[in-house]
């Protein structure tokens, strides 16, 4: 497909009349381009540094999706899965079409999904350069021949630029990300933040792959062993560890972010990597560090005074700052992206209450309550407002980005587990020793050491115990990690401060799965932990 073609297709669809649309340039085109647009500074490695305006953060209150026939009666709607009209969609489309007539354009075609049977062709649209590096980087890229007869099963088309009245639409603020499963199509607008786009058709995998294909989606990293056969796969929230845990040198990386489960096996849906960087320290997580380099785009990283490197302890901008680079920028990729079904599975949490264990092991239905509620204490800067630490739930590790009942996924959960013997893991990579701003989060060898415990055999003869709070089990003992760690009580000065917030944080569970009561099991609620 040559650019002329590109041209018309976008003037017949109205969204431009200029000659100045930029189609699947490659990096180096695109970083030269916001270098020279003042859109971005080269680091000293030669990676893109760039900001990304007021969002530094995805804004899941103001993701909606248009109800239609299509959604009307399979959507989970409310919480954050908000409606909008067809009208409505199709009024902003209007605007937004009018907004980048006569503007540069950058188009980047790719695909989400490594396993072909279940992959979709996705165009991206963008106002800005560095947008369509985005998409370059974390979706799989197309060869030269699949670019040729490339047409879209889905257009997203994303307008930093462009902010609408929110009064006239019955929206929250000027800024929105709207998915319209009838157009196949997603608008967002008013916000630079890159991650709206990947989660933005993350959202339709969520919702295409259970209901037509019967494939498990999940919001989760995937490794595997060098030799194959032993795949592990992290569930967890942004700033729980599931982008460094799963970057492991002695084993293969998958992918970081986003998989499905098919009756083969597990597939990556991308083709690279968004990690926190944070105070990314390269003794800790060489893999990423070395992957910020030419090619790859930092977003809100602050430089060394008077230097082009990145002082990754500077939070000045957001505690949010991120890279993506493609997966082939760590050592250890697997090309393909695709493995076995899952020998463990790990659920990743962040407690800043210093309740849960180091390491737990779940059984079925633990794993599916667990899974249903989604429990971590919300990092700072991953969202807009999150200041200090709090108790969050987000359904199934992913609630922004789940259309569906969370039961369907649960369910999927609950039968792969059972039909593939596969064993589930809470894994508490936030606080010990006490809540936060009194104990302090458990070092991260400590959190390794445990995981290849778990993958190299050593927990099978392990004696266990059940948790004071939530009546998991947990090892007496783990090589490698000191014992008074793993049981969360016994390291506390205080017990009767445990019991307490233990206890709130029960209390806090239970009150959040009481909305799904009236649609789950009888066995499952039988696995709900008790205040007394």
């Amino acid at each position: 497909m040559d650019i002329n073609k590109i041209i018309t297709e976008l003037r017949n669809s109205g969204l431009s009349t200029s000659e100045k649309i930029f189609w699947n340039c490659t990096p180096e085109e695109l970083i030269e381009l916001s270098v020279l647009e003042g859109e971005g500074t080269l680091t000293n490695t030669g990676a893109l540094n760039i900001k990304t305006g007021k969002f530094t953060g995805r804004s899941p209150k103001d993701r909606y999706i248009v109800r239609d026939s299509i959604t009307e009666n399979s959507v989970f709607w409310g919480g954050v899965n908000i409606p909008v009209e067809p009208s409505v969609f199709s009024d902003i489309f209007i605007e937004l079409r009018d907004f980048i007539k006569n503007k540069n354009l950058y188009i980047h075609d790719g695909f989400v999904g490594s396993d072909t049977n279940f992959r979709k062709s996705v165009r991206v649209i963008s106002q800005l350069p560095w947008s369509a590096l985005f998409a370059y980087n974390m979706f799989i890229r197309p060869n030269r021949e699949q670019l040729f007869h490339f047409f879209p099963d889905w257009t997203v088309i994303s307008v930093p630029d462009f902010i609408v009245d929110p009064g006239k639409y019955g929206l929250r603020q000027g800024n929105f990300s709207i998915i319209n499963f009838t157009e196949k199509m997603i608008i967002i607008g008013g916000s630079g933040y890159t991650g709206e786009i990947k989660k933005g058709i993350f959202s339709v995998m969520n919702f295409i792959l259970p209901v037509e294909e019967e494939v498990f989606p999940m919001h989760c990293s995937a490794n595997d062993s060098k030799e194959g056969g032993d795949v592990a796969i992290f569930f967890g929230l942004s700033g729980t560890g599931k982008t460094t845990l799963s970057a492991d040198p002695t084993r293969i990386l998958i992918g970081d972010d986003e998989h499905g489960w098919s009756e083969k096996g597990v597939f990556n849906f991308e083709g690279g990597c968004y990690a926190k960087v944070i105070d990314l320290d390269e003794k800790d997580e060489p893999d990423i560090f070395h992957a910020i380099r030419h090619g790859a785009l930092l977003e809100n990283v602050v430089f060394h005074q008077n230097t082009r490197i990145p002082d990754f302890t500077d939070d000045s901008i957001t505690q949010n700052t991120r890279v993506s680079y493609p997966l082939y920028y760590i050592n250890n990729a697997r090309f393909i992206s695709k493995g076995d079904h899952p020998k463990n599975i790990f659920f990743l949490t962040a407690d800043a209450f210093g309740v849960l264990p180091p390491i737990s092991k779940l059984n079925k239905l633990q794993a599916e309550y667990f899974f249903m509620n989604g429990y971590t204490s919300k990092i700072a800067g991953t969202e807009v407002g999150i200041v200090d630490p709090k108790v969050a739930f987000s359904t199934c590790f992913g609630e922004p980005f789940m259309p569906l009942h969370p039961i369907v996924y649960a369910d999927m959960l609950g039968k792969k587990m059972e039909k593939h013997n596969t064993k589930v893991w809470l894994v508490n990579t936030g606080w010990i020793k006490g809540p936060f701003g009194i104990g302090h989060r458990i070092p991260l060898k400590y959190t390794r050491a445990l995981i290849h415990d778990v993958l190299d055999g050593k927990m099978d003869d392990i004696e266990f115990r059940n948790d004071n709070a939530f009546n998991f089990a947990i090892p007496v003992s783990c090589p490698g990690v000191p014992s008074e760690i793993l049981n969360p009580k016994d390291c506390w000065t205080n017990k009767d401060d445990y019991d307490k917030n233990a206890k709130k944080l029960v209390s806090a569970f239970i009150e959040n799965f009481n909305k799904y009561k009236e649609m789950v099991s009888v066995d499952l609620l039988a696995v709900f932990p008790q205040t007394d």
